[in-house]
């Protein structure tokens, strides 16, 4: 039995949380790390993903060597960290972790690399937040196990090489379009996670399930998975507040019936909408005739800072085909008016034309 990987330092917060809270209480951190995956054959959904980063873990196991950089790519709440984890876990090896706005100078990044041991696995989560003074010493770490540290200042400043044992740097990033090409192109492997489809979402449930002691009947666990915005993140924190209502309201057992009240209760729509998601679309919708507007100024209609409903809401209502981006701002689609109950003007994006058999 393999032993589980060392971890030194706190996992970094993630960039976007589920519905329901804006940021994780200890707690329920401490549920979702019970619920993440120690293996990569206990890793559920990601098939590509999962096959090529097998193949490069088994062949660096194979020469005796650290595999090569690995990048991960893709939404947040698909399971980046915890394939790093898993990384760290297949080659019975430490992981260190920590993230790129935590790396704000050199020194803190060379402190890090100085206490790695051969064959350590280095997690940084949001690389593409990495301070540029430590971004450029990364590259020299990456490539030549190397780091230059600076010593004095002005005209008497010298660099003094100092180097580190071999290690697998594993990034995350939600913004693979922010990362510099210098930076990327130093990762061996780059991995682009996608959004789940509802069948794995319903396995990631099953085993959530089982690890949690809860009993799911299959009808509810659909239920869940069809409301879970195809995150695996997100459909676990729901059936942790659908375990809450059954056992309080209902008899603890999750049933299709149990779900939706549950999810009712905590407003997560049919679709996956949340009371935000929502109220951006209605402020769209009633308020400015269904667009365009601007980001800025739908964010002031809902009462929300323009970064939380640019990054939280937008990416999914996109991916629902309720709103679109246009140069002249935000304009919602038939489907979002459809969604409130609203019959959408003459021209709104998404509208089926006439056909001339219409009368």
């Amino acid at each position: 039995m393999q032993d589980e990987p060392v971890v030194d330092a706190e996992e970094a917060p993630l960039s976007e949380e589920a519905p329901l809270s804006a940021h994780a209480e200890p707690a329920d951190r401490e549920v979702e790390s019970t619920l993440r995956p120690r293996q990569l054959e206990e890793f559920v959904g990601q098939p590509r993903v999962r096959e090529q980063l097998q193949l490069v873990l088994e062949s660096a196991r194979r020469r005796g060597t650290p595999p090569d950089h690995v990048l991960l790519s893709g939404p947040p709440g698909l399971g980046k960290t915890s394939l790093a984890m898993i990384v760290a876990a297949e080659l019975n090896s430490a992981i260190r972790i920590t993230s790129g706005p935590a790396l704000e100078r050199a020194g803190d990044l060379a402190a890090m690399l100085s206490n790695l041991t051969e064959g350590d696995v280095l997690f940084i989560d949001e690389i593409h937040r990495i301070a540029r003074p430590a971004e450029e010493m990364l590259y020299l770490a990456m490539e030549d196990f190397r780091v230059d540290v600076v010593v004095g200042k002005g005209p008497g400043a010298t660099s003094i090489p100092l180097d580190i044992a071999p290690f697998t740097l594993v990034g995350a990033t939600t913004r693979s379009g922010a990362l510099t090409g210098p930076l990327r192109d130093r990762f061996g492997f780059t991995g682009q996670m996608e959004f789940y489809a509802p069948e794995e979402l319903e396995h990631v449930l099953r085993r959530s399930a089982v690890i949690l002691g809860i009993e799911l009947h299959p009808d509810g666990g659909a239920e869940i998975a069809g409301r879970s915005r195809g995150t695996p993140r997100i459909a676990n924190r729901l059936l942790r507040r659908v375990r809450d209502y059954a056992e309080v309201r209902a008899d603890g057992t999750v049933t299709r019936d149990v779900a939706r009240a549950a999810l009712r209760v905590y407003d997560v729509d049919e679709l996956g909408l949340d009371r935000l998601d929502r109220a951006v679309l209605t402020a769209l919708v009633r308020s400015f005739g269904g667009g365009p507007v601007g980001v800025s100024t739908l964010a002031v209609a809902v009462g929300e800072e323009t970064s939380t409903v640019e990054e939280v809401c937008e990416p999914y209502l996109v991916r629902a085909g309720m709103l679109a981006r246009t140069p002249r701002g935000r304009v919602a689609t038939a489907s979002a008016w459809a969604h409130l109950g609203l019959a959408p003007p003459a021209g709104t994006p998404g509208e089926a034309a006439p056909t001339l058999f219409d009368d």
